[in-house]
């Protein structure tokens, strides 16, 4: 299916800015805000676990299937011809694009690499799950390849709450998937889930989730991003909520908890907050900002219930 999409690509010389770009996609188009510079060339379909409570985007399909090594090339190819050689960031989607096998992903990514010489991160969407199977072998062939970067979706270290969100993992296997990744030399950008535990757990969800961060960065640094849970159409979340059988979190609740978060972390990590489901824009080094955006979220718990952003966001 062709699709059309736009690609703000961080090029050099007449090509700068934002531009049209034709390919082959099927499925809703979707990558971290961190990778809105990048060309997107999709590398699998769907999501091969697609059994998260909170989450719609695969819900309705397509279902997960990985793409011939030869149509990706093809796509490469294409951008090639339009783009030039000077494209500098390349995102893999979909949902868990490390779920391929380890030769095909590896030949995906010295196919970019050849295409693409000035490339300086190729990046895409992992779960626990596939960076567990490929193994250190596996992962250290990956980066040899010119693999860079893995969106990972920690979401919590609260084993009960993983349970109960259906993430199909727990906090033991997460430690040990992201210090394997970082021994081979990938970067790891891992998220977690604000307000996932709802009020009652979530002061285990904050220091579980933390000992979790802390206990892969033993490994090496890496960049945390947060989210806080905002109730989406289609999910076995949002008809819990309907069905009073979870309640979320208010603002000033899911204030405290990042608190608590950012309070338990060791470091050195970078940690940002850069989606619009956030109440409060948080960045910085830790422990070095420690303080500073420990005092961000006291004076944000002073403002009034108004001031911060409704449960439910759009329509979605």
């Amino acid at each position: 299916m062709l699709v059309k999409m736009l690609s703000a690509l961080a090029l050099t010389g007449r090509r700068k800015g934002g531009m049209a770009w034709v390919m082959r996609y099927r499925g809703p188009i979707y990558r971290p805000p961190s990778e809105a510079m990048s060309l997107l060339v999709q590398a699998t379909i769907g999501c091969p676990h697609n059994k998260c409570s909170f989450c719609m985007v695969y819900k309705r399909g397509p279902r997960f299937a990985t793409r011939p090594v030869e149509e990706i090339v093809a796509d490469l190819d294409q951008a090639r011809a339009e783009l030039g050689p000077e494209v500098r960031s390349l995102f893999l989607p979909a949902g868990d694009s490390l779920a391929m096998p380890t030769a095909d992903l590896e030949a995906v990514c010295r196919a970019a690499r050849e295409r693409f010489p000035g490339l300086e991160r190729v990046t895409t969407y992992a779960s626990i799950q596939s960076i567990a199977a490929h193994g250190a072998e596996g992962l250290a062939r990956l980066q040899a390849a010119g693999l860079t970067r893995l969106h990972v979706g920690l979401e919590s270290g609260h084993d009960p709450t993983l349970a109960r969100v259906k993430k199909g993992c727990d906090s033991a296997l997460q430690i040990r998937a992201g210090r394997m990744a970082l021994a081979a030399g990938l970067e790891l950008n891992l998220y977690v889930i604000l307000g996932l535990a709802g009020p009652s757990d979530s002061p285990a969800h904050a220091r579980a989730s933390a000992q979790v961060v802390n206990a892969i960065n033993q490994a090496g640094p890496l960049t945390l991003r947060l989210r806080t849970l905002t109730p989406k159409v289609g999910t076995l979340l949002l008809h819990q909520i309907r069905k009073g059988r979870f309640t979320l979190c208010t603002p000033h609740q899911v204030l405290a908890e990042t608190a608590a978060l950012i309070a338990g972390l060791d470091g050195p990590l970078q940690l940002t907050s850069d989606h619009y489901t956030n109440y409060l824009d948080l960045a910085g080094g830790l422990p070095r900002d420690r303080e500073r955006l420990l005092a961000q979220i006291q004076a944000a718990s002073r403002l009034p219930r108004q001031a911060f952003r409704p449960d439910f966001v759009g329509d979605q």
